[in-house]
């Protein structure tokens, strides 16, 4: 199961993100749809964020993906990025509401 889990202030911006794991919908050595469209939601996000703020400040590794925003974020900047960033929390909520046994997305308060 993929967990996408969005860490969000107390006035409910969000700060940054950690997406984990393998949707496991397909069969060994297929192609996986889930996967394909977390990634594809997760690599817009930070495609945006590095084109339309500058910021480019992510990890990945096999299965992972987390992002953080810099504490030093101009507040315009932070504004554009909160629109990019609430932009994935529907793209993936709305994967997770069609596929809910392969993808849980959720928040915690930081």
């Amino acid at each position: 199961m993929i967990k996408a889990v969005f860490y969000r202030l107390k006035n409910g911006d969000i700060k940054g993100f950690d997406i984990n794991g393998h949707a496991g919908a397909a069969k060994k050595g297929e192609y996986d749809m889930i996967c394909a469209a977390v990634s594809a939601v997760g690599y817009t996000t930070l495609g945006g964020l590095d084109e339309l703020c500058g910021i480019n400040t992510y990890k990945e590794s096999d299965g992972r993906l987390e992002m953080e925003l810099p504490a030093d974020t101009a507040p315009e900047i932070w504004a554009i990025a909160q629109t990019i960033l609430k932009t994935m929390v529907i793209g993936l909520k709305q994967i997770e509401n069609q596929y809910h046994q392969h993808i849980k997305v959720s928040f915690k308060e930081v």
